[in-house]
């Protein structure tokens, strides 16, 4: 299968695969001014980096302007939807289908990409990858760039002083539910008694607290077809149990995602469950300590990892002559065989079709692809996506402040499912 590719990424060392630009890109360099606004995928949400890329563009185009608007995961969604209201949405955005297929694209919002959507493209891009491009009718509401695996990460030199490496292992990056209250245990003992934090005071970086929940007893979010929320099932129930008991694990409602990052950067949480290549890139330079990225503890030993994928979408502003320039402006940026490799290392992440080694000689790039293999189901794409996202950060707070955890979740899962009906 295609996705039995992604495992060898850092490890291949074939030359660029060629790719071909589609037809319509000649067509669609006509004279237009575009906007793109972009979240901060990588240094997609660096100034610099995006004024050389779409210089690049530019030299092939020079009749299409393209104006950006650079987002956060605070205020972006906020952002998007006031400019919807207003009849002022962007043209193009950089983000994932969670967004740009669940929820602009199910409220017709979005352009169907069915023409960049060529077989040669299908060939070319990963399985998993192409199914979370769609929504069940088959409607490609975006064209992907880059993907990778999301992680926890440790602060080594805490757990070394602790004793408790003991329990993991370095080598595959994995570790057994029991081993990893052990180690939590031990790091607890020896004086950190901020250990980690299920962060819930909104839903940046709530991948995080998925993955962690659904890996430690083999639960999940969603069922296999996407169409139904599952997080009120024993196994979930059962992890945040353990999760509220434990030592050194405390559910904070004062911070989010991007805070448990700070949190752990500076050394105050010895492990950080929002985290992946680009948290190690964007932070390396306030980093006192060695970090050990780690794949979610299981009882199998067998991780599904929460995984990313971003790439462009078009919102319907009723303006074809744009459409088609935004549609030239993706297809240079993820088939030009000279272009895709700089569009994709912009991102810090990994390609999602087989380039070969763009990563070759990078020791940190190589050290992440090993998360690879472990990329679980992409389930972001289930209606009422949005809602589940409120609803989830909710519940947590409900558990932290004392609800009792099977009702806390029966009444997560009531939400989300009601919303998914919807």
């Amino acid at each position: 299968m295609k996705y039995r590719k992604m495992i060898a990424l850092a490890l291949a060392a074939s030359m660029v695969l060629p790719t071909t630009v589609t037809a319509f890109a000649e067509e669609g360099g006509e004279a237009a001014d575009i906007t793109l606004w972009t979240y901060p995928i990588g240094s997609w949400g660096d100034s610099a980096t995006v004024d050389g890329l779409i210089a690049n563009f530019n030299e092939k185009y020079p009749d299409i302007h393209v104006t950006v608007e650079y987002l956060d995961y605070t205020n972006g969604d906020d952002q998007i939807n006031t400019a919807i209201e207003g009849g002022q949405a962007p043209d193009l955005v950089l983000e994932g289908p969670e967004r740009l297929v669940a929820n602009w694209g199910a409220k017709g919002l979005m352009v169907d990409l069915a023409d960049l959507w060529t077989d040669e493209a299908k060939e070319a891009i990963y399985d998993s990858v192409e199914n979370a491009c769609q929504n069940n009718d088959g409607v490609f509401y975006e064209y992907p760039l880059c993907m990778t695996a999301h992680t926890m990460a440790i602060n080594k030199d805490i757990f070394e002083a602790a004793d408790a490496l003991q329990y993991l292992d370095e080598e595959t990056r994995t570790w057994t539910t029991e081993n990893f209250q052990k180690a939590v245990q031990a790091v607890y003992d020896s004086g950190q008694q901020n250990v980690g934090a299920v962060y819930c005071s909104g839903q940046g970086g709530d991948q995080g607290t998925r993955a962690l929940i659904n890996n430690l007893y083999g639960g999940t979010f969603t069922n296999a077809e996407h169409t139904e929320y599952t997080a009120n099932s024993e196994e979930n129930i059962k992890a945040l149990e353990l999760l509220k008991s434990m030592d050194g694990i405390n559910f904070d409602a004062s911070i989010a995602g991007g805070d448990e990052i700070n949190l752990f950067c500076n050394g105050t949480l010895a492990m950080a469950f929002c985290w992946n290549i680009a948290q190690e890139n964007n932070n390396k330079e306030n980093l006192t300590f060695d970090v050990l990225p780690m794949a979610f503890p299981t009882e199998s030993g067998d991780p599904q990892l929460c995984g990313g994928i971003w790439g462009f979408g078009i919102f319907d502003n009723g303006d074809e002559a744009k459409i088609a320039a935004a549609k030239t402006f993706i297809d240079f940026m993820a088939n030009d065989e000279t272009q895709v490799v700089e569009s994709v290392k912009a991102s810090s992440y990994w390609p999602v079709k087989d380039l070969g080694n763009i990563y070759e000689g990078d020791e940190l790039m190589t050290e992440y692809s090993t998360f690879i293999q472990y990329m679980g189901d992409y389930y972001q794409v289930v209606g009422g996506w949005a809602e589940a996202r409120t609803a989830w950060w909710n519940m947590l707070q409900q558990i932290g402040s004392g609800t009792d955890v099977a009702t806390a979740v029966e009444e997560f899962t009531t939400t989300a499912n009601a919303a998914a009906a919807q």
